[in-house]
């Protein structure tokens, strides 16, 4: 293929004593003129290998009649209301729904795709006040993590004049005629995306003052580098702060708002474990931590005497990872990992187990968890083959009615799900489960798509996804390895890839992919890898360490440059994570890991298409712009390296329908092609 030609430039670092070249450093200005008439002159040539692959259109088509089927989320009590989402089908975003009782009529109460021309505007609801009467939401826009805060009266859906700018990973906790949030510093105009948010605050807001008024609350001007979130609890009793210092680890203040003197104490220190408050009973505090407990356990704490040698243990730690732990209808309702499926047991908030939740099948159960008065509540459930079923849960009789079904119009019937449990490279037993249509032979000439994470806690359970359900219904084979980085089996294997350990995450991942050559699933000429985010560092890693392994790669929107990545928008809160190049000995595992600096002259990478978008501002598009150069650069082969740029989306959250559908069409096109999958 003829790439277009990117420029190079003798841009380097030096990193304790090793020059490292970044000749694509230009690239990080996403809103050059140079860098624009990169991204249109490579999604022409994208588009232009694409559009020449015959059955497109209709791939497009069968997708299109895939999503086309009406969804509806598990509704949410809310005072007399109840809450859920809606989408006919092929609606760029779920529409917001309320009805009064369950048996009410239920009205339409925000719509999304109002609010702009193109879907590309997403909403969520972020809090309701203590008496039902309010609800703050936040609308993100084409994508981007930065939002803005809005407040609804319920019962009018009237939609009140405040309006809350330049927030990111806030919520809204009520207490009074107001609401806690958290936001940044307006950034410098035209790096909105870009730049590195610091000194996030918690604020104040009081309904019907200008933000200019609201009070700041919390703040720690000595480090940049710390998100702050805030909780109150359901009586109003407590204020809680979040401070952590990246995407792990955490420190919680405590203030006791019945007491107008109180201050704002430390509860826990941060930064080596996870804490999260459930709720509280009376004045103590109910905490879920993994301190002296690396599967979790939850614990009982004074707020006057925080110390963990005064901590009165509730639900112990056990074998399985405890996951959550909410509250509910007077009762603690904790999600266990078993497997990577969820286990679901009920507890009375002494600790005193209730029962074990029956579900329906194995797979993945989320929603439980209600109001303290609350007599029952829904729950989703999912599994690789069956699309998001709502549970109507009695808590009284312990009892799960079928609410409703999905009215996807597919037959999941005729595909199997088995879960291995194969060698990493040390040895070590990971699970993997492998989905495909019964009857299928294992000659090893089936296509296969390999996908995992890897990383952050992220533990992947089974979920359903409507795309993939072309690529069974083709014969292919699809593979999801619960590697260590995740937290499957509790932090232990969590920490066992992470840091200095991340080299664990990618054999893991290999050796999953010669598992299933092994045992004749497939072979590599057949084996596409897939994985965002995280996850593109782990496909970028992979194909740069064995390429001959795989025939197909996608990248999606990863973290791919490894000695830069803590340099923009929240990617210092990774450094926990993954360590930092601005440390020697972080820089001597990163160095020889990271996929842009691993990429070599002369090798035939597998056939890549790339993945990311403009409104990036999680994982900067730089990232997958340089590794782009980069592999066409030294790339030798006849398979193509190509890279798709959406306009006017993010990191995925919040993408309007027809976006991914005309992704999702892409994607498959491109594997189809280049795994020679018949039509």
């Amino acid at each position: 293929m003829k790439y277009p030609e990117t420029k190079k430039d003798s841009t380097t670092d030096n990193y304790f004593g090793a020059v490292i070249a970044d000749p694509y450093r230009w690239l990080e200005d996403d809103t050059s003129v140079e860098t624009e008439h990169w991204v249109d002159a490579q999604n022409s040539l994208t588009e232009n290998y694409l559009i020449k692959i015959p059955y497109r259109a209709d791939l497009k088509k069968r997708l299109t009649e895939i999503w086309n089927y009406p969804k509806e989320t598990a509704p949410f009590k809310v005072g007399e209301h109840y809450f859920f989402t809606r989408n006919d089908g092929l609606q760029n975003q779920n529409i917001w729904f309320i009805k009064q009782g369950l048996n009410g009529c239920a009205e339409l109460f925000l719509d999304p795709n109002t609010l702009t021309a193109d879907g590309t505007a997403s909403v969520s609801l972020l809090g309701f006040s203590k008496n039902k009467k309010y609800l703050a939401y936040a609308v993100a826009q084409s994508g981007s993590d930065w939002s803005n805060i809005y407040v609804m009266e319920i019962a009018t859906k009237k939609q009140l004049a405040d309006e809350l700018a330049w927030t990111k990973f806030s919520g809204a906790a009520w207490y009074g005629d107001g609401f806690y949030y958290s936001k940044y510093d307006e950034p410098v105009k035209g790096t909105e995306f870009s730049e590195a948010n610091q000194f996030q605050k918690v604020y104040y807001h009081k309904l019907g003052d200008a933000q200019v008024a609201d009070k700041l609350i919390f703040e720690d001007n000595t480090n940049p580098n710390l998100y702050f979130g805030a909780e109150v609890t359901e009586d109003e009793h407590f204020l809680v702060l979040y401070a952590s210092a990246g995407t792990s680890g955490n420190a919680i203040y405590v203030k006791d708002l019945q007491d107008p003197e109180s201050d704002i104490a430390l509860l826990v220190k941060g930064f080596e474990h996870n804490h999260s408050v459930v709720t509280n009973v009376g004045d103590k505090l109910l905490l879920s931590t993994d301190l002296n407990a690396e599967n979790t356990q939850v614990v009982l704490v004074d707020p006057k005497m925080a110390e963990p040698k005064h901590w009165q243990k509730i639900i112990p730690e056990s074998n399985l990872a405890l996951e959550s732990v909410r509250s509910g209808g007077g009762f603690l309702w904790a999600s266990y990992l078993k497997n990577a499926s969820t286990h679901i047991i009920q507890f009375d908030l002494k600790g005193k187990e209730i029962a074990v939740v029956k579900l329906p099948a194995i797979g993945t159960a989320s929603g439980f968890g209600a109001f303290k008065d609350d007599k029952d509540f829904f729950y989703s459930f999912t599994n690789f083959t069956s699309p998001g079923t709502t549970y109507h849960y009695d808590i009284e009789s312990g009892k799960s009615t079928l609410y409703r079904k999905s009215a996807l119009k597919f037959d999941t019937e005729d595909y199997q799900t088995e879960q291995v449990f194969y060698p990493s490279k040390d040895g070590t037993k990971v699970p993997m489960f492998i989905v495909y249509k019964k009857g299928i032979k294992l000659d090893g000439n089936n296509p296969l798509l390999l996908y995992a994470y890897g990383g952050f806690q992220v533990s992947l359970t089974p979920a359903f996804s409507l795309s993939r359900m072309l690529f069974l219904e083709h014969g292919g084979i699809y593979a999801q390895p619960s590697l260590r980085g995740g937290s499957e089996y509790g932090e232990a294997w969590h920490k066992a890839g992470m840091l200095d350990k991340k080299q664990n995450v990618f054999d893991d991942f290999i050796a999953a992919a010669e598992y299933l050559v092994k045992e004749q699933y497939t072979k590599p000429s057949k084996i596409a890898i897939s994985g965002g985010s995280n996850g593109g560092l782990l496909v970028g890693a992979c194909i740069t360490q064995r390429p001959e392994l795989f025939k197909v790669a996608l990248p999606a929107v990863g973290v791919l440059d490894m000695l830069r990545y803590q340099k923009f928008t929240v990617g210092w809160g990774w450094v926990v994570e993954y360590g930092s190049s601005d440390k020697k000995e972080d820089y001597n595992y990163l160095i020889k890991y990271s996929p842009l600096h691993n990429v070599e002259d002369g090798v035939n990478y597998p056939a890549t298409l790339i993945t990311t978008a403009d409104h990036d501002d999680r994982v900067v598009p730089a990232h997958s712009f340089k590794f782009a150069a980069t592999l066409q650069e030294k790339h030798k082969g006849e398979n193509p390296v190509l890279i798709r740029i959406e306009r006017n989306a993010g990191h995925g959250a919040g993408k309007p329908t027809g976006k991914l559908i005309a992704e999702a069409t892409d994607v498959w096109s491109f594997v189809f092609q280049n795994l020679g999958i018949n039509w």
